[in-house]
C-alpha cells in the first residue's frame, strides 16, 4: 500500500480538498505501480494535466488530474504499487479563494511571463505543460521521494514553500523532468534565480546520495535474512508488467502442447539486394521488415499457422488476414505490440510501422490496446546476438517464428565451400493444429523466399 509522501500544507484559508483516487484501468487489473511523479506537492494542475506515470500490466501511462487546484498531498512513492481505489493525490481549491486574490494573481503573471518568453517564471503556478510521449527519468532521490512521511511536528512557515523563480520554463521543465524538488535547490542567479546550472548540479548530487544509500542499503546486516547459508540482499517486487508475462508464458507452456522445427538458411542474396532497395532519398527497409514480408506471403500458403483455437479447444478459428505480433525487447520486459492487418502493407509501410512500434515499445508509452489480437508472432532474436532459440508461443497464437543472427560462415555451394551470410530460422507451432509435415512446408517457403529474395518481388 502506497503511504503519503509529504503531510497536507499548512494554510490559513479556507479550503475545499479533493482526493483523486486511482480508476479502474481496465481488463480485470487490479493495481498499478508508481513510476514517477510528473506535480509536486504544492505546484496548480489543471484538469486533465498528467500528475504521475503508472504501470501496469499493459503499458506505462499518464494519470490525468480530475481536479483543478493546488496539490496538497502526494501518496506513494516511485516503485510503490497503488492498488484501485486507492487514492492518489489530494488537491485543494485554496489557491483559487485567497481573499487577496494573490494566487490569481501570480498565476496571471506566469502565463503572461511565459508566453511573452521572460525569463522571471515563478515555478509553481504554471500552465498545463505539453506532455512528453517519452518515459521520464526516474528519480534517483528527491525530498518528497526520498524517505516516507516524518512523524508529525509542526507545520512550516508559509515562506518556505514559496514560489521560486527561475530563469526561462526550460529550466522549470529540467528540474520536473529531473525530479528535482525545487524547493531544496540552491540558487545562483544574479538575480536570486535558479540557473541551469544549479539544477544540474543538484541532480547530480541527488544521484550520489541516491546510489549511496542504496549500496549502503544492499549491505546486509548482522541478523539479516539467509537463504542456504547465503545472506540476502533485497527482495524487489515484480513489476505489474512482468507478472503479466510471466503468467502469459505459464499459461502457455501449460495449455499449448507445442513443437519445434528449425532450418540454416542461407541470406546472402538477401543480404545483398537489400541495399539496393534503397530510394534516392531514403534509406533500405531492415532485414526485419524484409522477413517479416515473407512471413506474410508463407502464410497465405499455410493459414492455419495464423488461426486460433476456441477456448475450450473444439474449434479451430481461421481469420481473413494476419495482425503480426512483433517481439520487442525493452527495459521494462518483453512486450509484443501488433500491427494490425499487416497483410496488406507494403514492404516500406511494414518498415516503418516496425521503426514506430521498436520506438514506442522501448520508451515505455505504448499503449494497452496496441498489444492485443496478434494472430502470428515474429521474434528477431539475432538482434540479442544469439543464433536460435525455442520460444515459448504467444499466447493464443498458435505459432511463434524466431530468426537468428545473420553472419558469415562456410557453406558448400555447387561443391565448394564458400563463405556465406547464415541465419537460423526456428518455428514454435501448437501440435493439436497442425502436425510437423505442415510446420516444415512453412519452413521450406520461408527459406525459398529468402534464399531467392527476387522471386518474392515478380523477378526471377
Amino acid at each position: 500500500m502506497s503511504t503519503p509522501l509529504s503531510t497536507p500544507l499548512s494554510t490559513p484559508l479556507s479550503t475545499t480538498t479533493q482526493v483523486f483516487r486511482l480508476p479502474d484501468l481496465g481488463e480485470g487489473l487490479t493495481e498499478a505501480g508508481l513510476v514517477q511523479w510528473l506535480v509536486s506537492v504544492g505546484d496548480t494542475v489543471a484538469t486533465d494535466q498528467p500528475i504521475a506515470e503508472v504501470e501496469t500490466a499493459k503499458s506505462v501511462v499518464e494519470l490525468p488530474s480530475p481536479f483543478a487546484g493546488v496539490v496538497t498531498v502526494l501518496h506513494g512513492a516511485p516503485g510503490d504499487t497503488i492498488d484501485v481505489g486507492a487514492p492518489v493525490i489530494e488537491v485543494s481549491d485554496a489557491a483559487a479563494t485567497a481573499p487577496d486574490g494573490s494566487a490569481d494573481v501570480e498565476r496571471e503573471a506566469y502565463r503572461e511571463e511565459e508566453r511573452a518568453g521572460s525569463g522571471n517564471v515563478l515555478i509553481g503556478y504554471g500552465t498545463k505543460e505539453s506532455t512528453t510521449k517519452g518515459r521520464r527519468r526516474r528519480p534517483a532521490a528527491t525530498s518528497i521521494s526520498a524517505a516516507p512521511a516524518p512523524a508529525p511536528a509542526p507545520a512550516p512557515a508559509p515562506a518556505e514553500r514559496r514560489p521560486v523563480a527561475v530563469r526561462s520554463p526550460l529550466v522549470r521543465r529540467l528540474a520536473r523532468d529531473l525530479g528535482i524538488d525545487v524547493h531544496s535547490i540552491v540558487a545562483t542567479g544574479t538575480d536570486g534565480a535558479i540557473t541551469r546550472a544549479d539544477v544540474l548540479r543538484t541532480a547530480v548530487d541527488h544521484a550520489v546520495d541516491g546510489a549511496t544509500a542504496h549500496h549502503q542499503d544492499g549491505v546486509a546486516a548482522p541478523g539479516s535474512e539467509t537463504l542456504d547459508g547465503l545472506t540476502v540482499l533485497s527482495r524487489e517486487r515484480m513489476s505489474p508488467l512482468r507478472r503479466a508475462v510471466s503468467a502469459k508464458l505459464s499459461r502457455s507452456r501449460a495449455e499449448i502442447p507445442e513443437a519445434t522445427v528449425w532450418v540454416d538458411v542461407d541470406a546472402t542474396a538477401l543480404w545483398d539486394i537489400r541495399r539496393q532497395m534503397a530510394p534516392a532519398d531514403g534509406r533500405a527497409p531492415s532485414i526485419t521488415a524484409l522477413i517479416a514480408r515473407f512471413v506474410l506471403l508463407s502464410l497465405e500458403e499455410y493459414p492455419v499457422l495464423a488461426s486460433r483455437l476456441s477456448d475450450d479447444g473444439a474449434e479451430l478459428i481461421s481469420f481473413d488476414g494476419v495482425n503480426l505480433g512483433v517481439a520487442a525487447d525493452t527495459e521494462r520486459g518483453l512486450m509484443v505490440p501488433v500491427i494490425p492487418h499487416a497483410h496488406a502493407l507494403t514492404i516500406e509501410q511494414l518498415d516503418a510501422s516496425l521503426r514506430e512500434l521498436a520506438t514506442t515499445a522501448r520508451s515505455g508509452s505504448m499503449p494497452p490496446e496496441r498489444l492485443r489480437g496478434s494472430t502470428f508472432t515474429l521474434n528477431n532474436y539475432g538482434g540479442l546476438g544469439v543464433d536460435g532459440s525455442a520460444a515459448i508461443i504467444n499466447h493464443p497464437d498458435v505459432a511463434i517464428l524466431g530468426i537468428g543472427r545473420i553472419i558469415e560462415r562456410p557453406w558448400v555451394v555447387d561443391g565448394e565451400i564458400v563463405v556465406r551470410r547464415i541465419a537460423q530460422l526456428s518455428l514454435v507451432f501448437d501440435h493439436r493444429v497442425c502436425d510437423g509435415g505442415y510446420a516444415a512446408g512453412f519452413l521450406r517457403r520461408m527459406t525459398e523466399l529468402i534464399e531467392h529474395p527476387l522471386r518474392a518481388f515478380g523477378r526471377v
